[in-house]
């Protein structure tokens, strides 16, 4: 590289060398900045490159002076920092939703955003269960095509495949071709799930991103979704997530659980703060809020047993009644 070139860009260079070789343990001397600098065929001396750094501090980079475990300098703060990496690598590992081989390229590039040293850390802490990975390699591309759908109220055409066992014990999957309007994108569940209407329909409908394929944003305005949802003007993916047991469907109603005093952490952890919570008792409090009617809510409640009883409405009691009578009838 010319000199005259490379002395244009030498302060770069220098920024780059920072965050990929020097932390708080590998202090980085201004005699080895050098060398990495002529590595790179850019020439530089010591005396040069200590009024690059004060430089870089002036104009905002947390640059530390050490002289502990050797004398030099390190990048103390990164647009990320160990502990938000560690845990962006942790979350994308547990997403079973992710392939094996995007999990280790999201991963390889989360690592690169930290020195070579704590790159090397990481590398050792990460474990990939291949097992329960997802083996669609679209995954991108559907987020990317259904994000792009709901930002331009598109429809989109997409296969969605479901899977089933035969009599002969092989597992199989079937395609189904779909229109669909969609109107967000949820992470419940361990699963990503697109909510959107069938058009076949007059309601929502919850499809996991990692079994679509094909898919593809129609020339087609979406149904809005005040026609098949509460909402109006803006669909309230936090509110409906909040509101959707394991997504499955069904109606909006207001719902009243009677439940005991050691469950309240458990149930604000599945309503949020803002549920109406009443004492009736020492023992007892009552919780009234909204939540979708469903197979999902039945199996919530009656995974604490005697703990929370659903006081209203007499449809949820009902669906609750016949479920652990087929329970009871079942283990008999």
């Amino acid at each position: 590289m010319p000199s005259q070139a490379g002395q244009r860009i030498k302060i770069i260079a220098e920024v780059d060398i920072l965050k990929k070789y020097s932390d708080e343990e590998h202090p980085i001397s201004a005699g080895e900045m050098c060398e990495k600098l002529n590595a790179l065929g850019i020439p530089a001396e010591r005396k040069a490159i200590y009024k690059d750094i004060e430089l870089l501090i002036d104009y905002g980079f947390d640059i530390c002076k050490t002289r502990t475990p050797k004398t030099g300098v390190f990048l103390a703060s990164r647009e990320f920092e160990v502990p938000e990496i560690y845990l962006l690598c942790d979350a994308v590992q547990a997403a079973s939703f992710i392939s094996v081989k995007k999990t280790r390229e999201l991963v390889k590039k989360l690592g690169d955003m930290l020195s070579v040293g704590e790159s090397a850390k990481l590398r050792k802490n990460i474990y990939i269960d291949n097992g329960h990975k997802s083996s669609n390699e679209e995954i991108y591309y559907n987020i990317d095509s259904i994000s792009s759908a709901i930002e331009k109220k598109k429809k989109i055409s997409l296969e969605y495949f479901v899977r089933y066992a035969d009599e002969k014990g092989h597992t199989t999957a079937d395609m189904k071709k779909m229109t669909i309007s969609p109107y967000a994108l949820i992470w419940q569940n361990d699963h990503y799930y697109m909510v959107g209407n069938n058009e076949k329909y007059d309601n929502l409908i919850h499809l996991r991103v990692d079994r679509m394929k094909k898919v593809k944003v129609l020339d087609e305005p979406f149904r809005h979704f005040k026609e098949v949802s509460e909402y109006r003007d803006v669909f309230d993916a936090s509110d409906y997530s909040i509101k959707a047991f394991s997504m499955y469907s069904g109606e909006v109603g207001e719902i009243e659980l009677r439940c005991s005093a050691k469950m309240l952490e458990q149930v604000i952890d599945r309503f949020s703060e803002n549920i109406t919570a009443r004492k009736i008792s020492d023992g007892k409090f009552s919780v009234f809020t909204k939540a979708i009617i469903s197979d999902g809510l039945v199996s919530w409640i009656m995974q604490y047993g005697e703990d929370i009883e659903a006081v209203a409405p007499p449809k949820l009691r009902e669906m609750i009644y016949k479920k652990s009578s087929l329970l009871k009838e079942m283990y008999k």
